[in-house]
C-alpha cells in the first residue's frame, strides 16, 4: 500500500474520531441538563419513573465521559491500548446499571406497599418529550460511526443513547397515564417497565465484547 493511501486512511479515521468527539460533547451537555431536570422534577413530584430516568442519564453521562477518554487514548497511544480500557469501563457501567435496577425494584415495592402516588411534573414531561428525538439522532449517528470505526465502545454508547430514548418514551407514557387516570400505582408500575430496559442494557455492557463481535461478523 502506498504512503499516500496510508495517510488518506489515517486522516479519514481521524476525521471520524473527531465526529465522534462532537457527538459525545453534545451527549455530555444534554445528559447534564437532562439528569438535573429529571431528578429534580422526579424528587419534587415523588415520581419514581422520572427519578430513575434521571439516574440513568447520570450513568450515560459517565459512559460518554469514558468514551471521550477512550477516543483520546486511541489518538495518543493507539487502538489496542484503548480496547483494554474500554473493557474495564464497560464492566463498571454494567455494575452501575444493575445497581440502578435493584434500587428501582426496591423503591417500586415500597410504593406498592405504602400505596404512594406521584404528582404531575410538567417540566419533567416536556424534557422527556424532547429527549426522544434527540436520543434517536445521537444513537443513529453513533451507530454509523461505530460501524465505520469498528469500535465496540462507541456501539455500546450508541445502545445506551437508544435505551435512553426508549426510557423517555416510557416516562412520557407513565406521566400522561397518571395524569389521565389518576391512579397511585401507575408510576410504580411504569418504573418496573424501565427495569427491563436497564437490565438489558447492563447485560449488553457486561457482555459487550462478545455481543459486538457477533454484530461485526
Amino acid at each position: 500500500m502506498s504512503t499516500a493511501g496510508t495517510s488518506e486512511m489515517t486522516n479519514d479515521r481521524a476525521e471520524m474520531i473527531r465526529q465522534a468527539f462532537r457527538l459525545e460533547y453534545i451527549t455530555l451537555a444534554w445528559m447534564t441538563i437532562e439528569a438535573a431536570v429529571a431528578i429534580g422534577s422526579g424528587v419534587a413530584a415523588g415520581s419514581l419513573t422520572l427519578t430513575a430516568f434521571g439516574i440513568d442519564s447520570l450513568i450515560e453521562l459517565a459512559s460518554a465521559t469514558v468514551l471521550v477518554w477512550r477516543l483520546t487514548v486511541e489518538l495518543r497511544h493507539g487502538q489496542a491500548f484503548a480496547e483494554n480500557a474500554e473493557r474495564t469501563a464497560s464492566r463498571i457501567g454494567a455494575a452501575l446499571l444493575f445497581a440502578l435496577a435493584a434500587c428501582v425494584v426496591a423503591s417500586a415495592g415500597w410504593k406498592f406497599w405504602t400505596q404512594q402516588g406521584a404528582e404531575f411534573p410538567l417540566s419533567g414531561l416536556i424534557f422527556s418529550v424532547l429527549a426522544i428525538p434527540t436520543m434517536y439522532f445521537l444513537a443513529q449517528r453513533k451507530l454509523q460511526l461505530a460501524n465505520a470505526l469498528g469500535s465496540r465502545a462507541l456501539r455500546a454508547d450508541a445502545v445506551e443513547s437508544m435505551t435512553c430514548g426508549w426510557l423517555a418514551f416510557v416516562v412520557v407514557g407513565a406521566l400522561v397515564a397518571q395524569f389521565l387516570v389518576g391512579a397511585w400505582w401507575v408510576d410504580a408500575l411504569a418504573s418496573l417497565g424501565i427495569v427491563w430496559f436497564v437490565i438489558r442494557e447492563g447485560r449488553e455492557a457486561w457482555e459487550g465484547e462478545d455481543c459486538c463481535d457477533q454484530h461485526c461478523k
